[in-house]
């Protein structure tokens, strides 16, 4: 007989079923975590990031990458060469180290006596993640008169480290690894030209006076590339449009006793400003390219948006009425740049996007005054630039005037407590339904009034679950908010006039704690219940402010700073990088918020308003479908449904976090 009390589930789920994935198998199990899977670009170019980083360090001149007949690509520098020896702790090779384990590097350590200062390798995984997926891989390593050598098959050693003395015809130092992508781990085997000659021309561009050289073996055909004219002759090349005013270029780094940065951290940058065309935008953080753009990108607007605004100012050339936004100046700009950052931040392991607060503050303390002092030196330009930027800011409020006269005349009278912003650009303009007047005061303070509104909630929002829709408007919160929106409570099946829409973003914006959290479901349940439409549109946030600032003594070339953890996780991960950033244990403070009254509102707008560093979460319907979600909202906000919550707590309650 079997036992039916016992939950089905449990049954083949037992200690053994627990697998642990060792070595190099998470990246064949789970590829796309670690790379881009369409092709084997990538791998080849966590290759090549390891001998520009050498480059970088002022080790390195010359980069060749080999595309051999029978589908490998090589890649040779002529850098400091890896270390032949044995690890002093692992008892390993390090070549082996290198290429077979996750997290091994000679990138973490930034500090003096480190072997790289900038380096665009940072998390040890990128060439173990190329061995992984590759069917084979040896590596030649040429280092204080000796050559080592090793080869690889799927990751695992296939002949081991020889090592010998250099004979004649050998190279003085340098690594070449030589690479055959294993086909079963891509969409597409074949690597993509285009990409690869357009990766190592920028290589050899950003650094100026270093060969770069792609030698196709079946075609004989052999491309080089060295620019003396950096970025500037670059950007110029690639332009398809004249521009308006002549290339604006420029670099700038910190020396040694800088206040805010650590030495050698800045950028270099090109801008041209055209009024036609497809505008070309390239960003690199340590020569890595990040492609879908990040904080050093949003440092560079804020600097050109600052520079062309002080300079508008000065010569009084805004028309009445116009209010200038940094998209205006932004819009038609062309550029290239080039950040240096001490410790990046990258989201994810492809690093196509930079996320380091301190980047914004970074690029824009560099460019601002730069352009600004170029303005004042060239005004004819400068007042063609200022006509640009003034031309697109008049156009975007003219649209946004055409939207404001379809609303029609029966326009409810705004609540009182709503703190509106200047612009009636929908697209850009955001609402901030904030938890208590007391943060909602510092919001007001924080916020950027131009296209950020407030609206402070007293206490708890009315649980809207089964309230009929002709009854919403009788509690004042609910009538208060949905004024402020400009649309009107639905159904899920009726088409609502959207016109009315007032703001592109609606965020809900409450404490980190249990309560906050509360206040976050009863609004989420208002917006679900009663104005599905926003949700779907996709205007509906979620703010996600911290619940830990750190503050933190400096830390060799780093100076003092802080840091905001959004929860225990992240605070943990925060202390683990001081103390290997050589911070001494308990050298730094962690304040708690209680909530969001307790914040400034310098520190509000740095963590939860400024669009460049808060997180703000799109609210999405996820992996059920509406029907699904309706009916698990009910069994969670339901009057009647005591006993499916119970139930509910019973199975996943081990899982929850309780702040108490």
């Amino acid at each position: 007989m079997t036992d039916r009390s016992a939950p089905v589930n449990a049954q083949g789920y037992a200690e053994g079923s627990i697998r642990v994935l060792k070595g190099l198998e998470p990246v064949k199990q789970r590829p796309g975590m670690y790379t881009r899977t369409d092709n084997p670009l990538h791998i080849i170019q966590e290759v090549l990031d390891n001998a520009a980083d050498e480059a970088l360090a002022g080790f390195g001149r010359k980069i060749k990458v080999v595309l051999h007949a029978d589908g490998s690509v090589s890649v040779e520098d002529d850098g400091r060469g890896i270390p032949h020896g044995i690890h002093p702790e692992e008892n390993a090779p390090v070549l082996e180290l290198v290429f077979t384990r996750l997290h091994a590097g000679g990138k973490f350590d930034k500090g003096k006596g480190g072997a790289y200062s900038f380096s665009g390798g940072l998390h040890g995984v990128g060439v173990s993640v190329t061995n992984a997926l590759s069917a084979r891989l040896e590596v030649t390593s040429y280092r204080e008169g000796h050559v080592a050598r090793m080869a690889f098959a799927g990751g695992d050693v296939a002949e081991p480290l020889t090592r010998r003395p250099s004979a004649e015809g050998d190279r003085k130092q340098g690594t070449t690894v030589r690479v055959w992508p294993d086909a079963k781990y891509f969409e597409s085997a074949t690597l993509p030209q285009a990409e690869l000659v357009h990766l190592l021309r920028s290589k050899a561009v950003l650094m100026p006076g270093v060969s770069v050289s792609l030698v196709n073996e079946k075609t004989r055909d052999t491309q080089t590339w060295q620019y003396k004219g950096g970025l500037r002759d670059y950007l110029q090349q690639t332009l398809s449009a004249e521009p308006v005013i002549p290339l604006f270029e420029g670099e700038g780094y910190a020396d040694s006793g800088h206040e805010a940065f650590a030495e050698g951290e800045g950028a270099a940058w090109a801008v041209a400003f055209t009024d036609e065309g497809t505008p070309v935008r390239e960003s690199y953080v340590n020569l890595i390219p990040t492609s879908a753009g990040g904080t050093h990108d949003s440092g560079l607007r804020d600097g050109l948006f600052q520079a062309v605004k002080s300079f508008i100012e000065l010569h009084a050339l805004l028309p009445k009425g116009v209010k200038l936004l940094p998209e205006d100046v932004f819009a038609r700009a062309s550029y290239v740049l080039s950040a240096k950052v001490l410790d990046p931040q990258f989201q994810g392991q492809v690093k196509e996007r930079l996320n380091s607060r301190d980047a914004v503050r970074l690029v824009s303390h560099f460019v601002r005054p730069a352009l600004e002092l170029w303005l004042n030196q060239h005004v004819d330009y400068g007042k063609k630039l200022a006509e640009l930027a003034i031309k697109a800011a008049q156009s975007r409020q003219k649209a946004g005037q055409k939207v404001e006269k379809r609303k029609g005349s029966g326009v409810a009278v705004l609540p009182g407590k709503l703190t509106d912003c200047e612009s009636r650009d929908i697209a850009h303009n955001e609402l901030f339904l904030v938890e208590g007047d007391s943060a909602g005061g510092s919001a007001k303070m924080g916020r950027d009034k131009e296209c950020q509104a407030i609206l402070p909630l007293r206490g708890k929002v009315l649980n809207t679950w089964e309230v009929e829709r002709d009854r919403l408007f009788a509690n004042t919160e609910i009538h208060d908010i949905a004024v402020a929106i400009g649309v009107d409570p639905h159904g899920p099946h009726d088409t609502p006039d959207l016109s009315g829409l007032r703001y592109g973003k609606i965020c809900i914006l409450s404490d980190a704690d249990v309560d906050g959290s509360h206040i976050q479901v009863l609004l989420l349940t208002l917006f679900f219940r009663h104005f599905p439409k926003l949700i779907e549109a996709g205007h509906v946030y979620v703010a996600r402010p911290p619940l830990f600032r750190v503050d933190f003594p400096a830390r060799g070339k780093k100076p003092a700073g802080k840091v905001y953890a959004l929860d225990e996780g992240e605070l943990t991960a925060i202390l683990d990088k001081l103390r290997k950033d050589g911070v001494r244990e308990g050298a730094w403070s962690i304040s708690r918020f209680k909530g969001l009254g307790e914040m400034s509102a310098e520190q509000l707008w740095d963590t939860t308003l400024n669009p460049d560093t808060r997180r703000l979460l799109p609210v999405q319907l996820g992996d059920l479908d509406f029907a699904a979600t309706e009916a698990r909202i009910t069994q969670l906000m339901g009057k009647g449904e005591a006993a499916a919550r119970r139930e509910l707590m019973e199975i996943y309650g081990d899982a929850v976090d309780i702040d108490v």
